[in-house]
C-alpha cells in the first residue's frame, strides 16, 4: 500500500495534485480516469496514477518521476504513473512549468477535430501567449504525442491535442486549473461564434497590448 510522503514539499505537492484533480473532475473537464495532473518538486514531478479517478485521488497514490530521465522514484506495485507521463515530462523539460494539467474537456476536444488553431477570439488569450495551436494526433502515452505537444506549446501556455483533449501549464496548480477552464471557455466561445457566422478576431499586437496593460494594472494575466 502506498505510504504518505514524509518530505513536507512532496506532501504539499501531493495535496495540491489531489485538489486540482478534484477541481477539474467536479467541473466536468475530465470524466472517470481520463486526464491527468502533475506538479514539479525540484528535479522530479508528482503525477496522478494510471487509471486513477481524478474525483477520488489520494495524495499517497501520486507517483514520483524524475524529470531528467523519466525514472520512477520508489515504485509501488499497487500504482503506476499516468500513461501520459511522457507528455508531462516533455512540458517540464522545455519550460519553466511548475504544474501541468491535461484534460479531455468537451469543447476543446470537439474543436481539436475541425481546426489546426484556436484563433484569438478573446483578449484573455493573451495569458496563453497567442493563438492556441492543435498538436497533431498521435497515440496516447507515446513519445510522438509528447513531442507534438512540446512543439505546439512553444511560446504558449496551452495547446489542444487533435482528437484527444487539451493541456496547459503554469507556475502552480491553482493557476493551471484556471487556465484549463479558460481554454475550455475559449473553445466553446469560438464554436458558438462559428455557428452564427464569421467571428471577428484580435491580432497579436492587441494581445501584446493586453499583456502590457495587465502588467501595468497588476492583474497578473500572464502569471
Amino acid at each position: 500500500m502506498a505510504m504518505p510522503f514524509e518530505d513536507p514539499k512532496l506532501a504539499e505537492a501531493a495535496t495540491a495534485v489531489r485538489a486540482a484533480s478534484a477541481a477539474i473532475a467536479e467541473s466536468g473537464l475530465v470524466s472517470a480516469s481520463s486526464g491527468n495532473v502533475s506538479a514539479r518538486v525540484g528535479g522530479e514531478i508528482l503525477i496522478t496514477p494510471r487509471r486513477g479517478r481524478l474525483d477520488a485521488i489520494e495524495p499517497q497514490s501520486c507517483r514520483r518521476v524524475r524529470i531528467e530521465d523519466g525514472a520512477e522514484i520508489t515504485p509501488d506495485p499497487a500504482w503506476m504513473p499516468s500513461s501520459e507521463t511522457p507528455l508531462h515530462l516533455a512540458v517540464y523539460r522545455a519550460s519553466d512549468a511548475g504544474a501541468v494539467v491535461h484534460t479531455h474537456s468537451t469543447y476543446a476536444t470537439a474543436l481539436s477535430t475541425v481546426t489546426e488553431e484556436l484563433p484569438p477570439i478573446h483578449y484573455l488569450m493573451a495569458a496563453f501567449g497567442g493563438p492556441i495551436r492543435v498538436a497533431p494526433y498521435a497515440t496516447f502515452g507515446s513519445d510522438e504525442l509528447a513531442e507534438n505537444v512540446r512543439a505546439a506549446l512553444e511560446g504558449r501556455r496551452g495547446a489542444l491535442l487533435a482528437n484527444h483533449g487539451a493541456v496547459v501549464y503554469a507556475d502552480r496548480l491553482e493557476r493551471a486549473v484556471d487556465l484549463a477552464h479558460q481554454l475550455e471557455w475559449f473553445a466553446k466561445l469560438y464554436l458558438l461564434a462559428l455557428c452564427a457566422g464569421q467571428p471577428a478576431l484580435l491580432d497579436q499586437a492587441e494581445l501584446d497590448h493586453v499583456s502590457e496593460r495587465a502588467a501595468t494594472l497588476r492583474y497578473g494575466i500572464d502569471g
